[in-house]
Parts: structure tokens; sequence; C-alpha cells
């Protein structure tokens, strides 16, 4: 029934960047999930969908942050949030990829991401960036946002994906830790696993697939 299976990085490949803004909420006395508030008013014309759509360069969407979180009450800059938004890699993750791979299943990695300037663009041989790189190498296909010009969740990014692969959205499954990202993929006829637990999304992905992921 399905042969592809398309993957979200941050916060399913990598742990969620949820947690650093949290942790970040705490240190400076915001509101718990403010941050997560912000990029969700708005959702198509805020300063986070335009520079995942590479509409900012990263100078502009730290004022342009700023001013989107002034509204809403509390003011932080664009460049605190990006320096958030590093994830650590989870292997179990990546072993489920190896093996759906192995399997005979076609892949893809479709990411909401911006464009890395400055200092990260520079460091192309840190330890970290080479593991990311390793795992991006997995891939059969990697739709970015920032390359493509739209993004999750608006339909022609996984349209893109399909295109790619050469696949149809029902032979899809789709593993996304935002049920916002999943809900035009399911309307489109993919199969979708909402990543909260990393342990329960592989054990439903192994229900799909009939491979033992767990």
């Amino acid at each position: 029934m399905f042969t592809a299976v398309l993957w979200d990085f941050g916060g399913v490949i990598l742990s969620s960047p949820f947690e650093a803004f949290n942790h970040y909420e705490t240190s400076v006395g915001l509101p718990r999930d403010f941050i997560r508030s912000v990029n969700a008013t708005n959702p198509d014309s805020n300063a986070w969908a335009r520079l995942e759509r590479n509409e900012l360069s990263p100078a502009e969407f730290d004022v342009a942050f700023a001013h989107d979180s002034q509204s809403l009450g509390h003011e932080v800059r664009g460049a605190n949030v990006l320096a958030l938004l590093a994830g650590e890699i989870r292997p179990a993750m990546v072993a489920a990829l190896d093996a759906v791979k192995a399997a005979g299943f076609k892949t893809a990695c479709l990411t909401n991401n911006v464009v890395a300037t400055g200092a990260e663009s520079m460091a192309i041989n840190t330890d970290r960036s080479l593991a990311l790189a390793a795992v991006m190498a997995r891939f059969d296909a990697i739709v970015e946002s920032s390359k493509v010009g739209v993004r999750k969740p608006e339909p022609r990014f996984y349209e893109i994906a399909c295109e790619l692969l050469d696949v149809q959205p029902s032979q899809c499954i789709f593993l996304d830790d935002l049920g916002i990202n999943l809900k035009p993929a399911a309307a489109m006829g993919m199969h979708t696993i909402k990543v909260v637990d990393p342990a329960t999304a592989l054990a439903e992905l192994s229900a799909a697939t009939g491979l033992s992921l767990s």
C-alpha cells in the first residue's frame, strides 16, 4: 500500500526546538510557549513564515520577529530565536530511516528551514554539521522551504515532495511533530503520524510499514 516515507527534520529526526524555546522562556521570564504563540499568529505572513520562504534575511527577521512578539506583549529578538533552533539527532529515528530505506521505501525530508549565514554557514567541518550532513545524505529527496519558496503547511510543498519521488500522496507515510503540518498532508491522502513521543511514533510507523522499528 505504501511506497514512501516522508520525514520532518526538526522535531522528528532531531529533538524538538520547542524544548529549547521553553528553557529560554523560563530563563528570561516569558510565559511558557510564548515563542510558539508568536509563530502561530498570522502563520502565513508573520516573520517566521517569511524567513522560511527566504523572503527575509536573518537581520530583517531579527527586527520583524521583535515587532511580531512586541505586538503580543513581550519583545523577543529574532536573533535569539534563531540561536535556539539546533536540536540533537535521535539515533532511533535515524535507525528507522535506514530500515525503511533497506526495505525499499522511497524517502524524503520535508523541512521548513532558513538559509544558513555568518558563523553557521562557515562551520562546515564541525562534528555536528558532518553528522547532520550524513543524515541528510540518506534521503532520496530533500524539500527545503528556503529553496522552493513555499513551506509546510502549504499544499504545494507536499506536491513537490511527491513529484520528486514520483509517488501519489496515498502511497506516502508522513511524520511530523506539528498537527498543522499533518492536516493538509492527510487531506491529500497521506497516512500521517504525529511525533510527540518518538517511541510511540515508531510503533505507529512499524504498524504502517510492517517493519520492526522499535
